[in-house]
Parts: structure tokens; sequence; C-alpha cells
């Protein structure tokens, strides 16, 4: 879980994952949407790769991200189990 919360804690990274959440991309096609250089890309992407956020994909001499939404839902999951949110039972107390 807490390299799943690294992953998520720059908002880069959260980008690219709602970017790979519409379609696969390529490293290239996720470098152009931001004004930094590519090794800084691909940096957030191994860390996303460390978390098992994301996957990647090769064809050929192209590799090709993937979100991994079983890993994100499993983190969240955890996180809402650790806060006791969305337990119907659970009981707000007194103001």
């Amino acid at each position: 879980m807490q390299e799943v919360l690294k992953a998520l804690a720059h908002p880069m990274r959260r980008d690219i994952l709602a970017m790979l959440r519409t379609a696969p991309r390529t490293a290239g096609a996720i470098a152009e949407k931001f004004d930094v250089t590519k090794p800084t890309v691909s940096g957030h992407l191994n860390i996303l790769k460390d978390a098992e956020l994301i996957e990647q994909v090769r064809s050929g001499t192209t590799l090709t991200y993937h979100i991994r939404l079983s890993v994100l839902e499993e983190a969240l999951g955890g996180l809402m189990g650790m806060f006791d949110i969305g337990n119907e039972t659970t009981e707000v107390g007194d103001d």
C-alpha cells in the first residue's frame, strides 16, 4: 500500500492515471501532454509501474502503458477500510 500511496501523491502521476483510464498510451503520447522532459515522464512511469498501478506492453520497439484498475481499486478499498468508510453500521459521534 505504501508504494501505491507514494505513486498517488504526485499530481502528474494522478494525471497520467487519468489519461490511461480513457485509453492505453505510449510514453511519447503521455510526454506530449506535459511540459517536462521525457526522462521526467519516464521516472513517473517507473514509480507507477513499481506500485503496479500501470503495466507496460512491448510491441516491437513501442512500449504502451495500461492502467491496472484492480490494484487501484484494492488500494482505495484498503484506505476506506482503514477509516471505516462505507460501513453502514458505523455510528457518528454526537456533535
